[in-house]
């Protein structure tokens, strides 16, 4: 064979494995890298240790607010004002990687384990109700192109910076999936590619409407589920409707049938931007989000599009990073607005 026979072949060998099919959906034809594993391992080079100056060369401000962005179904033809359609999740992903965000999941937001490139700002992306437009396999064992996971992955090929990973809140059946074989087989796929499953109830109920007990079911139910299928203790959970039990630590914490659950974080459903969770301020267990959306009606001052605006428009508000996860970054005169449990590892400028 010749030199230029074998270069030949390797193209084509490299580019068969980044080739994902068409989805039955729209019928349009998508090239998409093969799916990477954000990076949760530390690299084998650590992280420039942040000063004072490299704070202040990046205008880092870890102080600062954080887009947590509510999506629910995604279709071709929206239903629902809450719903979105793929070119509609895909522009919106596409801004926010051009704009510098980076994805991390809900837990790292709660966790503090916010690790991504100086100058660069944390968006947490989340999916509540475990719907089938969220993630589903194809033949081959990869993610349906125009499902939020495709989209996400393709967007990511597009920008090597935004990482693909995001937070989906699941109920009783993920994803649409009754055959707990098959639900087996998408979390782990779900999880071994660096996204977050987590509890939203087993039956979706308003949990301002139950009783104690019955709040508590509902979260422990819905964790056994999630522990049968291969998810470890979630540390994160979505409030149905965003709305919260009359008793409002039941949402964290409680016990039933000889089973306990506790989470670090809890979100409701849509409004603005949380606070860095370094501020004293950070409300773990009532963390907002905002509804992908126009600013139409309702969403003229509550929605992403209005959001993201108003964040391009006030850069020092939202959270910039230092790129530096073992310290943070913020203007002296925010100073103050930090947690004390992480005085020892803040630099000022």
């Amino acid at each position: 064979m010749t030199a230029i026979a074998n270069v030949v072949v390797v193209v084509i060998g490299l580019a068969a494995l980044v080739l994902l099919p068409r989805s039955s959906g729209e019928g349009r034809s998508q090239v998409q890298a093969h799916p990477r594993t954000p990076s949760s391992k530390p690299s084998a080079t650590a992280p420039p240790r942040a000063t004072a100056e490299s704070a202040r060369k990046v205008k880092a401000n870890e102080a600062g607010l954080v887009p947590v962005i509510m999506y629910h179904r995604i279709l071709p033809k929206r239903r629902a004002s809450i719903d979105r359609t793929p070119d509609q999740l895909r522009k919106e992903l596409e801004r926010l990687a051009k704009s510098g965000y980076v994805p991390i999941t809900a837990a790292e937001l709660v966790a503090r384990k916010i690790d991504i490139p100086a100058g660069a700002h944390p968006v947490v992306l989340t999916f509540d109700d475990g719907h089938p437009s969220h993630f589903a396999m194809d033949q081959n064992g990869m993610p349906e192109n125009d499902t939020a996971v495709g989209i996400i992955y393709e967007v990511a090929a597009k920008y090597p910076n935004f990482r693909p990973t995001a937070t989906f809140w699941v109920n009783r059946d993920p994803f649409g999936l009754r055959d707990r074989k098959r639900q087996q087989q998408a979390v782990k796929w779900l999880l071994d590619h660096g996204f977050e499953v987590a509890n939203h109830t087993y039956a979706h109920p308003d949990l301002r409407r139950l009783s104690n007990q019955k709040v508590s079911e509902q979260i422990v139910r819905q964790e056994r589920l999630l522990k049968q299928i291969g998810v470890p203790d979630s540390t994160t959970m979505a409030l149905p409707y965003g709305s919260r039990p009359r008793k409002l630590s039941r949402a964290h914490d409680g016990k039933w049938d000889g089973s306990e659950y506790h989470f670090d974080g809890v979100f409701l459903a849509g409004a603005e931007p949380t606070v860095s969770p370094y501020a004293k301020s950070f409300p773990r267990y009532a963390i907002p989000r905002i509804q992908s959306n126009g600013k139409r009606g309702e969403c003229r001052r509550w929605c992403t599009t209005y959001w993201l605006d108003w964040l391009d428009k006030h850069p020092g508000e939202r959270y910039t990073s230092d790129g530096d996860p073992a310290r943070v970054s913020v203007p002296r005169k925010l100073r103050a607005t930090l947690s004390p449990a992480r005085a020892k590892s803040v630099i000022t400028y």
